[in-house]
C-alpha cells in the first residue's frame, strides 16, 4: 500500500522533467540554428564588402580588369590577369605534387607500415601542419631557393629544357625563385593536411570489406584501388580540396619565393605573384579611398570567386561519379 503512493508521485513529476528537457533541446537547437545562419551571414557579409569595395576599379576598367596583365600604380592601370595566373598555376602545380605523396603516406600508414612506426610519423605529420607560414617561408628562401638555384634548375634547363615542345617551360635563368619554387613550397605546406585526411578515412574502411578482397586472393595494392578507394572516394576528394583552398590563398610562403614580378612568364622558372601575395604586399601602400585598394579588394572579390568554383566544380564531379 505504501509503494502506490511513491509510484502516483514519480508519475506525476515525469511531465516536469520532460517539459525541462524540452526546453533545453528547444534552445540547443535554436543555438546550432543560429550558429550555422552566422557562418551564412558572415560568409555573405565578407563577399558584399569585398565587392563594395573593388567597385571601383570593376566600375574603371570593367571586365577588363580580370584579363588584363598591367599593373602600374604610378599611372593607376590594375589588372588582375597576373596574379590570377600565378595564383591558379601554383596552386594546381602544388597539388600535382602533393596528392600522390600524401596518398603514398596514408597507403604506408594504414597498409604496410608496422604498428610501433604509424603514431610516431603520422605524428610528425600532424606537426607539419602546425608550422606557421612564414617559416615555411624563410625555410624556402633560404634553403630552398639556393638548391633549386644550383644545381637543381640548371640540370633540369640542361635535360628537359631542350627538348622540343615541353623544354619551353623549364627555360630561362635559373634565379631559383619563382613559379615552381612556390609551387613546391605550397605542395609542403598542403601535404600534411592532405595526407592526414586520407589516412583518417582510410581507416574507416570496415574491417570485413579488406579482409573479404584478401579471401579473394587480391593483393594490398588491388585491396586499395578496388575497396578503399571506392569508399571513402567523396572523403578523399574533400580532403584534396581542403588543400587546394589552403594553396589558393596562401601568401607569405609565396610571396618570399615567387619572385613578384607582374609579368606573365611561360617558363615555370620565372617569376610571378599571385592574388594573395599581390595584396600582402601592396596593401600597407594604398590610401583609404584610392583605385589601388579598390583594385586589392576586387583581386581578394575575384580570388573568393576563384574558390568557389573550384569547390562548386568538385561537389559536380563527385555526385556525377556517385551517380553513375
Amino acid at each position: 500500500m505504501s509503494q502506490a503512493p511513491a509510484a502516483t508521485a514519480a508519475t506525476t513529476a515525469l511531465p516536469a522533467h520532460r517539459g525541462s528537457g524540452s526546453t533545453a533541446d528547444l534552445v540547443f537547437e535554436h543555438a546550432c540554428r543560429a550558429a550555422g545562419v552566422l557562418v551564412l551571414v558572415l560568409l555573405g557579409a565578407i563577399i558584399v564588402s569585398l565587392f563594395i569595395g573593388g567597385w571601383q576599379a570593376f566600375a574603371r576598367f570593367g571586365a577588363g580588369f580580370v584579363t588584363s596583365v598591367e599593373w602600374d600604380p604610378v599611372q593607376e592601370v590594375f589588372g588582375a590577369g597576373v596574379s590570377i595566373y600565378g595564383t591558379v598555376l601554383t596552386a594546381v602545380l602544388a597539388l600535382l605534387i602533393a596528392v600522390p605523396v600524401a596518398f603514398g603516406i596514408a597507403f604506408y600508414l594504414t597498409e604496410l607500415a608496422p604498428e610501433w612506426l604509424r603514431r610516431p610519423v603520422g605524428t610528425a605529420i600532424e606537426l607539419l601542419a602546425a608550422v606557421p607560414s612564414i617559416i615555411y617561408g624563410m625555410w624556402g628562401f633560404f634553403v630552398i631557393a639556393p638548391l633549386m638555384a644550383d644545381p637543381v634548375q640548371p640540370f633540369i634547363i640542361d635535360t628537359i629544357g631542350e627538348l622540343p615542345v615541353v623544354g619551353a617551360l623549364f627555360q630561362g635563368p635559373p634565379f631559383g625563385t619563382g613559379l615552381a619554387t612556390a609551387a613546391l613550397i605550397l605542395a609542403i605546406m598542403v601535404l600534411p593536411f592532405i595526407a592526414a585526411v586520407m589516412r583518417d578515412v582510410f581507416l574507416t574502411v570496415p574491417p570485413v570489406y579488406k579482409e573479404s578482397a584478401y579471401g579473394l586472393g587480391c593483393t594490398t595494392w588491388e585491396v586499395m584501388k578496388g575497396v578503399v578507394l571506392p569508399y571513402t572516394r567523396a572523403s578523399v576528394v574533400g580532403g584534396i580540396m581542403l588543400g587546394l583552398g589552403r594553396a589558393l590563398g596562401e601568401t607569405m610562403a609565396v610571396t618570399f619565393v615567387i619572385g613578384n614580378a607582374n609579368r606573365i612568364s611561360t617558363s615555370l622558372f620565372g617569376p610571378g605573384n599571385t592574388i594573395a601575395s599581390l595584396v600582402a604586399l601592396e596593401f600597407g601602400e594604398s590610401e583609404l579611398g584610392s583605385l589601388k585598394l579598390s583594385a586589392l579588394l576586387a583581386l581578394g572579390f575575384i580570388l573568393f570567386v576563384i574558390s568557389f568554383i573550384v569547390l562548386a566544380t568538385s561537389r559536380f564531379l563527385l555526385r556525377s561519379r556517385l551517380k553513375a
